[in-house]
Parts: structure tokens; sequence; C-alpha cells
């Protein structure tokens, strides 16, 4: 499965969200500008966050995006659903039904073993995602990027607000 760019960019979003406080709303276009990416596309993500309740939306001269909730309430499956949707990562077809031989045998198992393998990695995969928080992913940030390069990029932002 390969997930859409707006998952990577939301995510880094989000983080940068997180540097202000609840008072403070940021404008898609500087989220767009600051991370080299498509505004129109940035901001069809956003408006599917909002419409999860991940983040809140304002309008007006001071309008943009705050997070809706503390980081510590927030789950990278949240995230990744708003902008991809819900739907399981992996699409049984039922190709062992076209066999010219189960015809003659019967099979009637409800779920091959190829689908039950698939279903349970994607549980996975999502049990992870919704054990992560946003808080995690941030507290990784502040540990490993440098805190100079951290307060010049809060301060990038701070400036153009």
């Amino acid at each position: 499965m390969i997930l859409g760019n707006q998952v990577e960019w939301t995510l880094h979003c989000m983080s940068v969200l997180s540097w202000f406080p609840e008072d403070v709303a940021v404008p898609s276009k500087l989220l767009a500008e600051f991370h080299g990416v498509r505004k129109d596309y940035l901001l069809k993500a956003l408006q599917r966050l909002a419409g999860a309740g991940i983040v809140v939306t304002t309008t007006g001269p001071k309008g943009g995006y705050r997070l809706a909730k503390s980081p510590e309430e927030i789950s990278l499956l949240e995230i990744i659903e708003a902008v991809e949707g819900r739907q399981s990562s992996f699409h049984c077809q039922e190709i062992r039904k076209n066999n010219p031989c189960n015809k003659t045998t019967g099979q009637k198992s409800p779920v091959c073993s190829i689908a039950a393998v698939m279903y349970k990695a994607d549980h996975a995969w999502r049990d992870v995602l919704k054990k992560t928080k946003l808080s995690d992913v941030i507290r990784d940030v502040n540990a490993t990027v440098p805190q100079k390069s951290l307060a010049e990029s809060k301060e990038w932002f701070l400036e153009r607000i």
C-alpha cells in the first residue's frame, strides 16, 4: 500500500500546529510554503482534518488552522483516516472462486488464507498507528531536531502570521 503525499504533509503540518497556543491559527498558505508543497492539495487535506474534528479552521485576517485537541489526544491513525479514508489496505476480490477446479470440489471457506493474513496485517498496522499519538512524534522531533532549527522554524511562522 502506498499512502498519498497528503498523509506525510498533514503529519508534518500537525507537528507544526502543535508549536502554537490555542489562540494562534496558522494559514494554509504558510504551511504549504514552509514545507514546499502545493497549497491546493494541502488545503484539501486540511479541510478533511477539520471535517474530522482534528483541527479547527478560522476565517478572516488572522484565520488559519489550529489543533482541535491536544497532541496527546490525536492518534496518527485518526490523521491518516481523515485524509485517506477508513478503507482496508487490502481488498480481496475472491479470485479463488475463478479457479475452474473449484467448481467440482466446492471450495466453501469464508475467507481464504491469503485474505486472512492480509486483514491481520492491516489490523496490526492500524493498531500501531492508533497507539501512536501526535505527542509521541513531537517528542521524537524535539529529541532529534536541533533546538536552534526548531526555534528558527517557529520564528519563521511567527514573523508571517
